[in-house]
């Protein structure tokens, strides 16, 4: 079987997630990126976008999860929609990534993430 990969890179969505009460109240933005193990061979061979993985729809999907039910920990947030990824039909796994590049820290920093990679179980 082929194992293709899809991404989606540079999601930014402002969420309320941290253990912090000025973030959950504040709320912040977050940047989520995700790759996806699928075969893409019927998709190029029929053209028609019911044979591959919506990225539009998925992209939707995965913001309504950052803006929604807030967090503590990003940790739980990428397992969260990880889980979205992988309940699509023709996703094999998913690796998701979220940056947090306003986290509460008291150091100069570029970024904060946390990546996992999960199989479809």
């Amino acid at each position: 079987m082929d194992t293709d990969l899809i991404t989606l890179t540079g999601l930014r969505v402002h969420g309320r997630h941290g253990v912090f009460a000025h973030e959950r109240e504040a709320g912040q933005d977050f940047v989520v990126d995700v790759a996806l193990r699928t075969s893409t061979t019927a998709a190029a061979a029929s053209d028609d976008l019911m044979d591959t993985v919506d990225y539009g729809a998925l992209a939707d999907t995965l913001a309504d999860i950052v803006a929604g039910e807030p967090v503590n920990l990003i940790e739980t947030l990428a397992g969260r929609l990880a889980d979205a990824c992988l309940a699509l039909d023709r996703v094999d796994s998913a690796v998701v990534t979220v940056h947090k590049p306003q986290a509460p820290i008291n150091q100069h920093f570029a970024d904060v993430s946390v990546t996992i990679e999960r199989p479809k179980r």
